[in-house]
Protein backbone atom coordinates (compact mmCIF):
# COMPACT_ATOMS: atom_id res chain seq x y z
CA UNK A 1 0.00 0.00 0.00
CA UNK A 2 0.90 3.83 -0.25
CA UNK A 3 -0.48 6.08 1.35
CA UNK A 4 0.41 10.29 1.24
CA UNK A 5 -0.37 11.50 4.34
CA UNK A 6 -1.07 15.42 4.65
CA UNK A 7 -1.40 17.62 8.10
CA UNK A 8 -4.13 19.80 7.58
CA UNK A 9 -6.43 22.19 9.66
CA UNK A 10 -9.57 20.77 7.50
CA UNK A 11 -9.88 18.84 4.82
CA UNK A 12 -13.36 17.94 2.81
CA UNK A 13 -14.80 15.69 -0.24
CA UNK A 14 -17.09 16.46 -2.22
CA UNK A 15 -18.83 14.14 -5.16
CA UNK A 16 -21.18 16.17 -7.58
CA UNK A 17 -21.01 19.17 -5.43
CA UNK A 18 -22.46 16.72 -2.26
CA UNK A 19 -20.29 16.85 0.77
CA UNK A 20 -19.27 12.59 1.49
CA UNK A 21 -16.65 13.92 3.86
CA UNK A 22 -15.10 16.45 5.86
CA UNK A 23 -12.98 16.51 8.85
CA UNK A 24 -11.10 19.25 10.87
CA UNK A 25 -7.40 19.10 12.26
CA UNK A 26 -6.11 16.02 11.71
CA UNK A 27 -4.92 13.69 8.75
CA UNK A 28 -5.89 13.97 5.10
CA UNK A 29 -4.63 10.48 3.86
CA UNK A 30 -4.59 9.31 0.21
CA UNK A 31 -4.69 5.87 -0.38
CA UNK A 32 -2.94 3.30 -3.08
CA UNK A 33 -3.65 -0.50 -2.74
CA UNK A 34 -1.19 -2.70 -4.87
CA UNK A 35 -1.13 -6.04 -5.86
CA UNK A 36 0.05 -8.41 -3.01
CA UNK A 37 -1.50 -6.11 -0.28
CA UNK A 38 -3.54 -8.26 2.21
CA UNK A 39 -5.54 -7.49 5.59
CA UNK A 40 -2.13 -7.60 7.70
CA UNK A 41 -0.34 -4.60 5.65
CA UNK A 42 -3.72 -2.76 5.75
CA UNK A 43 -3.88 -3.24 9.97
CA UNK A 44 -0.06 -2.38 9.72
CA UNK A 45 -0.62 0.78 8.33
CA UNK A 46 -3.54 1.77 10.05
CA UNK A 47 -1.62 1.41 13.00
CA UNK A 48 1.44 3.38 11.21
CA UNK A 49 -1.13 7.04 10.19
CA UNK A 50 -1.94 7.16 14.02
CA UNK A 51 0.96 6.42 15.68
CA UNK A 52 3.56 8.79 13.85
CA UNK A 53 4.38 11.38 15.97
CA UNK A 54 4.09 14.33 13.23
CA UNK A 55 1.99 16.97 15.39
CA UNK A 56 3.90 19.76 17.04
CA UNK A 57 3.74 19.63 21.23
CA UNK A 58 3.83 22.68 23.32
CA UNK A 59 7.36 23.36 22.67
CA UNK A 60 6.51 23.05 18.98
CA UNK A 61 8.28 20.13 18.00
CA UNK A 62 6.50 17.41 16.01
CA UNK A 63 6.43 14.86 18.71
CA UNK A 64 2.91 13.81 19.25
CA UNK A 65 0.71 11.43 17.16
CA UNK A 66 -2.66 11.39 15.60
CA UNK A 67 -3.90 9.66 19.00
CA UNK A 68 -1.73 11.94 21.29
CA UNK A 69 -3.94 15.19 19.24
CA UNK A 70 -7.43 13.60 19.04
CA UNK A 71 -7.22 14.53 15.52
CA UNK A 72 -9.14 12.86 12.47
CA UNK A 73 -8.47 11.35 9.33
CA UNK A 74 -9.98 12.30 6.09
CA UNK A 75 -9.23 8.60 4.26
CA UNK A 76 -9.32 9.32 0.43
CA UNK A 77 -8.97 6.47 -2.12
CA UNK A 78 -6.26 7.15 -5.16
CA UNK A 79 -4.92 4.36 -7.01
CA UNK A 80 -3.07 7.21 -9.39
CA UNK A 81 -1.09 6.56 -5.88
CA UNK A 82 0.56 3.46 -8.51
CA UNK A 83 1.03 5.26 -11.36
CA UNK A 84 4.31 3.87 -13.53
CA UNK A 85 5.77 6.52 -15.34
CA UNK A 86 9.02 5.32 -16.65
CA UNK A 87 7.82 4.62 -20.13
CA UNK A 88 5.82 7.32 -22.86
CA UNK A 89 4.31 10.28 -21.45
CA UNK A 90 0.53 8.29 -20.36
CA UNK A 91 1.36 6.38 -16.58
CA UNK A 92 0.10 3.09 -16.72
CA UNK A 93 -1.71 1.60 -13.65
CA UNK A 94 -0.87 -2.09 -13.94
CA UNK A 95 0.35 -2.29 -10.48
CA UNK A 96 -2.73 -0.72 -8.88
CA UNK A 97 -5.14 -3.55 -7.31
CA UNK A 98 -8.33 -4.62 -9.01
CA UNK A 99 -11.16 -2.49 -7.60
CA UNK A 100 -12.89 -5.10 -5.37
CA UNK A 101 -9.80 -5.89 -3.26
CA UNK A 102 -9.16 -2.30 -3.20
CA UNK A 103 -12.05 -1.39 -1.91
CA UNK A 104 -11.95 -4.22 0.95
CA UNK A 105 -8.68 -2.93 2.08
CA UNK A 106 -9.39 0.68 2.03
CA UNK A 107 -12.44 0.20 4.33
CA UNK A 108 -9.81 -2.08 6.47
CA UNK A 109 -7.56 0.59 6.90
CA UNK A 110 -10.76 2.92 7.56
CA UNK A 111 -12.07 0.23 10.41
CA UNK A 112 -8.70 -0.03 11.65
CA UNK A 113 -8.03 3.32 12.25
CA UNK A 114 -11.58 3.93 13.28
CA UNK A 115 -10.89 1.03 15.87
CA UNK A 116 -8.03 3.34 18.02
CA UNK A 117 -11.01 5.82 18.70
CA UNK A 118 -10.18 8.33 15.74
CA UNK A 119 -12.66 10.05 13.70
CA UNK A 120 -12.49 8.62 10.17
CA UNK A 121 -14.43 10.57 7.38
CA UNK A 122 -14.00 9.11 3.48
CA UNK A 123 -14.19 9.90 0.30
CA UNK A 124 -16.20 8.01 -2.17
CA UNK A 125 -14.43 4.66 -3.47
CA UNK A 126 -14.23 4.63 -7.66
CA UNK A 127 -15.52 8.08 -7.58
CA UNK A 128 -14.17 11.30 -9.56
CA UNK A 129 -13.81 13.52 -6.35
CA UNK A 130 -12.92 17.44 -5.68
CA UNK A 131 -10.12 17.13 -2.09
CA UNK A 132 -9.82 20.43 -0.21
CA UNK A 133 -7.40 20.75 2.22
CA UNK A 134 -5.43 23.17 3.83
CA UNK A 135 -2.27 21.74 4.44
CA UNK A 136 -0.76 22.57 8.00
CA UNK A 137 2.84 23.31 7.89
CA UNK A 138 3.15 22.74 4.75
CA UNK A 139 3.90 18.86 5.75
CA UNK A 140 3.87 15.60 3.89
CA UNK A 141 4.86 12.29 4.61
CA UNK A 142 4.84 9.32 1.94
CA UNK A 143 4.39 5.69 3.60
CA UNK A 144 5.11 2.72 1.37
CA UNK A 145 4.45 -1.04 3.06
CA UNK A 146 6.93 -2.14 0.11
CA UNK A 147 9.40 -0.33 2.73
CA UNK A 148 8.69 -1.30 6.47
CA UNK A 149 11.12 -2.95 7.63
Amino acid sequence: MRALLQRVSRGEVRVEERLVGRIGHGLVVLLGVGHGDDEATADWLARRITELRIFEDDDGRTNRSLLDTGGEVLLVSQFTLYADTRRGRRPGFTDAADPAIARELWLRVSTAIAAQGVHVALGEFGAEMDVELVNDGPFTIWLDTADRG
